[in-house]
């Protein structure tokens, strides 16, 4: 009896452990991972931009709120929020909150499928099935009151942005102009996951006139980091693949939800296009859909890219917790 139901209940014990791991420890486990890009200009002073993403706010979530505010002790030179701050319609006050003290350096955002629509319950299992399919989560369709999801206030994340002087870049240009006179041109675009990008009306590459030209997206799919690298832009930031979200350690992410390849679901990495080659940094967010609060093998994280002159070598990314 006991060789009969003993590895069952094993089995058992060891996923609920697992669970219980993912959900109360490690999806808490907030990390700073540090980054160096070289894509300046010869003799340009670096630059160091904080990207957030991801955060998927629910109301209550205090530590995550205390940990967003305390990277403001960075100082960046500016901030970039790559979007799906949201995943409950009563959380932009504590969205807000938390990115309060980071309001007050330079910043730029783009919006994810999250800060426009509450989220829905899934069957994790069904990204899988979608993957063999060749589709990517909502895959271009739109949601609506129809399916049980229901649109978020975005527009209060979008007001409070703008006054704080962020930049918005939903599928248009736009450009940061640091203390020292830096001038850094921007070109963002909505969300691709939910089919709202829009690049012909940005496309023909960086301001010749910038000191540095970044491409920004929430969610890289191919035919966006193909039209941002072939206009030869030397680095991209994105989100939205949470990095995996629940990988197998020495394995990595199965799967990415849009249709890059795993090996790049998160950190730093290049693409080539058109006879060019960028840097792209896909951040793993600090947040999960309210309805999968789980993570494994892949903490929650925001990033500091200290981006360099471009002779200097790319150093290894590491990641450590910010207390």
């Amino acid at each position: 009896m006991r060789a009969r139901y003993g590895v069952p209940l094993g089995i058992t014990a060891v996923g609920a452990a697992c669970v219980a791991y993912a959900a109360g420890i490690e999806a808490r486990s907030f990390r700073l991972r540090r980054v160096e890009v070289p894509v300046l200009p010869a003799g340009m002073r670096p630059i160091r931009v904080l990207q957030v993403s991801d955060i998927h706010m629910v109301s209550g979530q205090n530590k995550k709120r205390r940990w967003l505010q305390s990277l403001a002790g960075l100082r960046p030179d500016f901030v970039v929020n790559t979007g799906d701050n949201l995943s409950d319609p009563e959380a932009v006050p504590e969205v807000l909150d938390a990115l309060g003290p980071l309001l007050q350096f330079p910043g730029t955002y783009v919006f994810g499928s999250n800060d426009y629509y509450g989220p829905k319950f899934r069957n994790p299992a069904r990204y899988l099935v979608e993957k063999s399919k060749g589709q990517h989560g909502l895959n271009g369709k739109k949601p609506s009151h129809a399916t049980g999801v229901l649109r978020n206030p975005w527009e209060g994340l979008r007001d409070a942005f703008d006054a704080a002087g962020w930049v918005g870049l939903s599928n248009t240009r736009g450009r940061l102009k640091l203390d020292d006179g830096i001038q850094i041109a921007l070109t963002g675009l909505d969300d691709p996951h939910i089919k709202r990008d829009r690049y012909p009306r940005v496309a023909g590459g960086p301001d010749p006139d910038a000191d540095l030209a970044l491409g920004i997206v929430h969610a890289p799919y191919l035919r966006v980091l193909d039209a941002f690298t072939a206009d030869n832009y030397p680095l991209i930031l994105a989100g939205h693949t949470h990095g995996g979200q629940l990988c197998i350690p020495f394995y990595g992410a199965l799967i990415t939800n849009c249709d890059i390849d795993t090996d790049r679901v998160k950190g730093l990495s290049t693409h080539e296009a058109a006879g060019h080659r960028s840097y792209l940094h896909v951040s793993a967010g600090c947040g999960t859909n309210r309805y999968t609060p789980l993570r494994f093998a892949c903490p929650p994280e925001a990033t500091l890219l200290t981006l360099t002159p471009s002779e200097n070598r790319i150093s290894s990314p590491a990641a450590s917790p910010l207390e």
